[in-house]
């Protein structure tokens, strides 16, 4: 997964997943401008396995995290992947993905924690948490959250994503005591999504009382 080699960062003419523009506009009387950018929305979903008592994560190369890791001079032609190894854009995050396809937004969860995870999980596992607005000086996005609860008898596959996309996902099962532990710990990279998820699933399905202090 971290074995990345030959990077260079170039201009982003044309994307189908991102779509940058500057917004001009008066507040108050006053001329502004903002630049910002129009991306898809997206879903995730906090599984818990009630077989183990843990709760199931993926882990990947984010290559955003890895551009932000090396400084803006050396964002050149080609960048030292000896100096700045691929770890520096693996992430630990809620099984997720964008809503681009025809379906509801349960269906896309579905789907995502078969190809990522390798869990057949019905509809009727699949619980609405809220919806929340993320990168809101930038993007604006909205991610509709999910709760699910599997056995290891909906495990049908290893999981790892889709790779006719080009998906490389570990999967990664916690304790609930080393997940409760991913609410502070700044070593592990991890979004902010993860952490009100976690936040949740303490909040609402488990004791707070019954786990180590942090």
């Amino acid at each position: 997964m971290d074995r990345i080699e030959d990077v260079s960062i170039v201009e982003c003419e044309d994307s189908f997943y991102i779509k940058p523009a500057r917004m001009i506009y008066t507040q108050n009387g006053i001329k502004k401008n903002w630049d910002l950018m129009r991306t898809h929305d997206s879903v995730a979903v906090v599984i818990f396995n009630i077989d183990k008592k843990s709760l199931v994560f993926v882990k990947q190369f984010r290559p955003a995290v890895y551009y932000r890791e090396i400084p803006l001079d050396e964002c050149k032609d080609s960048i030292d992947t000896k100096k700045y190894p691929g770890t520096l854009g693996v992430t630990l995050e809620l099984c997720a993905g964008i809503v681009d396809k025809d379906q509801s937004l349960e269906e896309i969860v579905k789907e995502e924690m078969w190809e990522e995870c390798g869990f057949d999980v019905p509809l009727s596992n699949i619980e609405k948490i809220t919806s929340f607005r993320s990168g809101v000086g930038i993007t604006g996005s909205l991610q509709t959250l999910f709760y699910a609860e599997v056995t290891n008898a909906m495990k049908t596959h290893q999981g790892g994503g889709n790779s006719q996309e080009g998906e490389y996902i570990e999967v990664i099962e916690l304790p609930l005591s080393e997940a409760h532990q991913l609410i502070y710990d700044e070593m592990v990279p991890r979004p902010v999504s993860l952490l009100f998820a976690l936040m949740w699933f303490f909040d609402k399905k488990m004791n707070f009382k019954h786990l180590p202090k942090l």
